[in-house]
């Protein structure tokens, strides 16, 4: 009883030098808040992840564009994309542990108050900076599944069930955010500093990638809109680009979980042999002597040769290439952007008639060298490549060119290879023998998420009924004409 009335006592004493209590519900070992920097660098750690991993349940744009084959299931190379979750993996790790995370951090530097021109610069790059990653962040959505959440996302008290926004009204609203972010940027000052896992608070390069995504953005435009495709390549071209392999867009990781490379998690650290590379690609660069073979994967076991799996059917694993070793180090960086994909978007838009300084068949040079020099190939065995007339620029066939060629400089990006194959149309890939629902042709775009048309069924219906031909893996985003 003593006790009691003890602690009764305590507690009437509180309550008696403030009217206010609601403190001692206060989790202070678990704050409600946290700093934007920690927010940005999560979200960056969770895009970057996401792009570059291997695992079968998140990631298979590799499978996509045949550069490796599957060994005991090949389902996700014959386009099975439902019995896992894979385009909810994309959906909701994009939405939810991205571009969520690049919101609260925006939330929270707009709520710092700052003293002095000097700090208030600052805060404006980081504010400009996470648009820039947004930005990014939702044209892949929209490279994926066309028509997505946009105006309506982020906000589940408000719009709990968004609605899916026209795809080619989010690629203009993103290229005009880009260059206000550009505009914004201030080179003179810092950034988050060692919270950027990807430039290290340089803003200098930050505004180059800016520019290069609203290229990016501009070229995959231009069978639907050429004159504002112009215009939008002219502005970036003007603006600054990535101008050598030292501006990529690469997120340096450490030596260990959870921060590794994600190859490394998904393929070393699980012991996995899921792939082998696949025939589709190994012969390509078997033909043209490609001095990249030695960098991208190794001989057949007991061989000295580089001999590719069947694509789409299941292989055994120790008859073929492997991926190489150098790509499956923990350290090993995962990039979104870079100077070889650059020159040859510049390549396209200069085939394409746009006057971007240089031509058509320099970029497409330039392009091929920097992959080259970003693998650690001798400038001789550049040089002699680049002299096989199967090789040099074709200036009536540039899409076969440029497609082809930017296809293997992009290994290890499976994405954008698979972006820039969908708008050119070359390689010219075939879908295996065998394949899911008797698809007959390499997908073009995910399906809308499972979760999705459960959970938000409505609008998905309505996005789904605007798609040409459905919503189906065979159809096209809006900027894939041909």
């Amino acid at each position: 009883m003593k006790k009691i009335l003890l602690f009764i006592s305590f507690i009437a004493l509180t309550v008696s030098c403030s009217d206010d209590i609601t403190g001692l519900n206060a989790d202070t070992k678990n704050p409600t808040t946290t700093k934007p920097e920690y927010l940005f660098t999560n979200a960056q750690h969770a895009l970057v992840d996401q792009i570059v991993n291997a695992s079968v349940n998140k990631n298979v744009f590799r499978l996509f564009t045949q550069y490796w084959a599957e060994t005991t299931y090949p389902d996700e190379s014959q386009y099975n994309l439902t019995t896992r979750p894979i385009p909810d993996f994309q959906f909701t790790t994009l939405y939810r542990d991205v571009l969520r995370d690049f919101k609260e951090s925006k939330t929270a530097l707009d709520g710092q108050v700052v003293a002095g021109a000097a700090e208030t610069t600052v805060l404006n790059n980081k504010k400009a900076i996470v648009a820039i990653m947004s930005a990014y962040t939702y044209s892949v959505l929209v490279d994926t599944f066309g028509d997505v959440p946009y105006t309506e996302a982020l906000d589940i008290e408000g719009h709990p069930l968004p609605k899916y926004d026209d795809a080619q009204t989010i690629y203009k609203d993103l290229i005009s955010k880009l260059t206000t972010a550009s505009a914004a940027l201030d080179a003179s000052a810092a950034s988050f500093g060692s919270a950027d896992l990807i430039y290290g608070g340089n803003v200098a390069k930050w505004k180059k990638f800016a520019n290069s995504l609203r290229l990016r953005l501009a070229v995959n435009m231009y069978d639907v809109d050429a004159a504002y495709a112009t215009t939008q390549i002219n502005a970036a071209v003007s603006g600054g680009l990535i101008a050598s392999n030292t501006d990529n867009a690469d997120l340096h990781y450490l030596g260990a979980e959870p921060n590794a490379n994600q190859l490394y998690v998904d393929i070393v650290a699980s012991n996995r042999k899921d792939f082998v590379i696949a025939d589709t690609f190994v012969n390509k660069l078997n033909a043209l002597s490609d001095p990249r073979r030695a960098k991208y994967f190794t001989f057949a076991p007991e061989t000295t040769n580089y001999v590719g799996g069947i694509y789409g059917a299941s292989n055994s694993y120790t008859n073929f290439s492997h991926i190489n070793e150098t790509i499956l180090e923990p350290t090993f960086p995962g990039t979104i952007f870079d100077y070889t994909e650059t020159q040859f978007l510049l390549a396209e838009a200069a085939a394409r008639g746009v006057a971007v300084g240089g031509t058509a068949a320099t970029h497409y040079t330039t392009a091929i060298t920097a992959s080259m020099e970003s693998w650690g190939v001798a400038d001789a065995d550049t040089a002699l490549y680049l002299a096989q007339p199967s090789v040099v620029f074709d200036a009536v066939n540039w899409k076969k060119s440029i497609g082809e060629q930017a296809w293997i400089a992009l290994y290890n990006r499976g994405f954008e290879a698979w972006t820039s194959w969908r708008r050119l149309d070359f390689p010219v890939l075939v879908a295996p023998a065998s394949t899911y629902n008797d698809i007959t042709s390499v997908p073009t775009r995910y399906k809308y998420p499972a979760g999705e048309q459960t959970v938000n069924a409505k609008n998905v219906t309505a996005a789904s009924a605007l798609i040409s031909g459905g919503d189906l893996l065979t159809t096209k985003v809006f900027w894939d004409k041909h």
